[in-house]
């Protein structure tokens, strides 16, 4: 007769312990902390009987999950997203994903549509270009603790999950500094909606407006923002740019003391640019502009945008490592319990100056006499 087959039950006989404790111990999974000398009974008893764990059986979920990341956008107009998918992208094909991008184009029902259709899918992740809607937060960290969850997110929202951080008052602080120093003093700034749902666009504008508050010069930014029902019409292509260019010819008729006009990011800049080029104003002779984002466009040389640079290709890079590096078994073996981690991620943000900012006219008068003035003096020496 063939030798009788050692089960966890007769090595929990053997230890003095419940077969729950053996099976605990020995796959290395404590819901609860074991002594020392549990797990050495454990293990000591399993080896004496020449016990062997049963091969472990792949979940039927996890046997058909495929080399798949979820990708969710907001939109795909702006060239800030097509440059996060991006780095996204690169990256995932470097380490052999596929990529799913669902668009939501900011519609809520189109954003719980794709969140129920992800279970089906059984990606091995997903990444948020943009903060979950507040009322879906609960719904995806749920899905966080099934796969690896990262949102590219504003810095000054709370989540659960990891992320790709971005300090949007800090991108407004650096903006404002920059025109400050040039001796800019009444400026305009246009921006999408400026609603509840779209925090980030309003922590930018926050964060450009304290730092005119703290130079003494509250009340010579005006703020002009479109209709909330923007962000609710489906995006065309050129609705940033739109934005831009009809809020620019208002400011202009309204505001005509401005010095410069900021765009909440390089779309709107865009349109800005070409409002007052069809105004017959110069750039940056007669008004200064300046964007964000430093997307490629920018750095066209009829174009020449003065804007800021957040590495928007290496944050998606950063979204997609996160999720591999989770899923990484390796990761497992320096502990015997397995370790939950959640990452933050953020990159300083920097301007870069081109051709569309200089001191306004005014000053340039003072300084270009200033020049004169030395330079008639050294002649004169």
């Amino acid at each position: 007769m063939g030798r009788k087959k050692v089960t966890s039950s007769d090595v929990a006989e053997r230890a003095g312990v419940s077969q729950a404790t053996v099976s605990m111990v020995l796959n290395k999974k404590y819901n609860v902390s074991f002594s020392r000398d549990v797990i050495r009974r454990v293990e000591e008893a399993a080896a004496e009987l020449g016990y062997e764990l049963p091969k472990r059986r792949k979940r039927k979920e996890e046997a058909r999950r495929e080399n798949l990341l979820v990708v969710i956008s907001p939109n795909l107009t702006n060239p800030y997203y097509v440059m996060l998918l991006q780095g996204i992208e690169s990256r995932a094909a470097e380490k052999g994903f596929g990529i799913f991008v669902c668009n939501t184009q900011r519609d809520l029902k189109m954003e719980e549509r794709y969140l129920k259709m992800i279970p089906g899918m059984n990606p091995q992740g997903l990444i948020y270009m943009c903060n979950p809607s507040q009322c879906f937060m609960d719904r995806v960290e749920e899905l966080s603790k099934r796969i690896p969850v990262v949102v590219v997110n504003n810095q000054n929202e709370k989540l659960n999950v990891d992320v790709v951080d971005l300090d949007n008052s800090k991108l407004g602080r650096l903006m404002a500094r920059h025109l400050l120093e040039l001796g800019h003093r009444d400026v305009g700034y246009i921006a999408p909606p400026l609603t509840v749902r779209q925090k980030q666009r309003s922590k930018r504008v926050e964060g450009f407006l304290k730092e005119f508050q703290k130079a003494g010069l509250d009340g010579h930014v005006v703020i002009k923002a479109a209709d909330e029902q923007m962000d609710k019409d489906i995006p065309g292509i050129d609705s940033e740019y739109r934005i831009g260019y009809d809020l620019t010819k208002e400011l202009l008729w309204e505001h005509p003391e401005l010095t410069a006009i900021v765009g909440l990011n390089d779309m709107i800049a865009f349109g800005i640019m070409d409002a007052l080029h069809d105004a017959k104003y110069k750039v940056p002779g007669d008004m200064s502009v300046m964007g964000c984002d430093n997307t490629l466009f920018a750095k066209v040389k009829e174009v020449s945008l003065t804007t800021i640079e957040h590495f928007v290709i290496y944050k998606g890079m950063d979204a997609c490592d996160i999720i591999i590096k989770k899923m990484d078994p390796r990761m497992k073996k320096y502990s015997e319990i397995e370790p939950v981690s959640i990452y933050h991620v953020e990159y300083e943000p920097r301007i870069v100056v081109r051709g569309t900012t200089s001191y306004p006219r005014t000053e340039r008068k003072k300084k270009d006499k200033i020049n004169k003035n030395q330079e008639n003096i050294s002649n004169n020496i």
